[in-house]
């Protein structure tokens, strides 16, 4: 006898009800709530109102369940996240709107949280994808004026992403220490989280003339410690 699922909340895509997506969706509520590895085929079945074999049928195991479920949720960040410099930048008065409407109700946040720790194979694939995906909205934003241009778009789009998703692996720590649930999200938890952000992202920490030294000192020992001087190189060499 399958174990009781978890808490049932909106589906993921309330358009798309098909036997695959019902599949999908029980899964990324079943690996949010128990993890990969502590669930199994029968259980999502269940929760989906399928056979196994119909799951299999439909994805070949679990691992191909688990690449189907991390697709999704990449696309559906990718297209809240579009959504949302969209609302920014036109005519809405509300830019935080999609942000508030995205994910509520949904394991979305929990499922990444579960599984971007669990050191598979899958996990560089998502993370990829996701950086990827994050490369093509913030240029949007670049172009639309919402974000300042930078000479290193791919550093800055890793480390945001660095960013955020270590503060949902520490969600529990972000919610003791801000008042702020980043997993079951309320209106107000994202509205707050997203307020916090922006403010550190428009107004900087370090003051500006400062950081233009710092910088400018930064980028100076980089390239030092890229190249080390030839004497260097053949000292090295001489102690090996």
């Amino acid at each position: 006898m399958a174990e009781a699922g978890p808490r049932r909340r909106r589906a993921l895509d309330d358009r798309d009800r098909t036997a695959r997506a019902r599949i999908r969706d029980a899964a990324i509520e079943r690996f949010a709530a128990h993890g990969v590895a502590a669930t199994n085929l029968k259980d999502i079945a269940a929760d989906a109102g399928v056979s196994t074999p119909l799951v299999i049928h439909h994805f070949g195991s679990k691992e191909g369940l688990r690449a189907a479920c991390d697709e999704y949720v990449a696309s559906v960040i990718k297209e809240q996240k579009s959504t949302s410099m969209a609302a920014t930048t036109g005519k809405s008065l509300d830019p935080f709107q999609a942000v508030r409407e995205a994910y509520e109700g949904t394991p979305i946040m929990r499922y990444l949280a579960k599984t971007i720790v669990d050191g598979s194979a899958h996990v560089d694939e998502l993370v990829d994808e996701m950086i990827e995906n994050s490369l093509l909205y913030m240029d949007e934003g670049v172009k639309s004026g919402l974000l300042t241009p930078t000479e290193n778009p791919r550093e800055r789009a890793v480390v945001l992403f660095l960013w955020q998703m270590g503060a949902l692996v520490l969600h529990e720590q972000v919610e003791r220490l801000l008042g702020i649930d980043l997993i079951d999200d309320t209106a107000g938890s994202a509205i707050k989280w997203a307020r916090i952000n922006a403010d550190i992202l428009a107004k900087g920490v370090i003051n500006e003339q400062l950081y233009e030294k710092w910088r400018d000192a930064m980028v100076a020992a980089e390239q030092q410690s890229d190249n080390p001087p030839k004497q260097a190189k053949a000292r090295d060499q001489e102690t090996t």
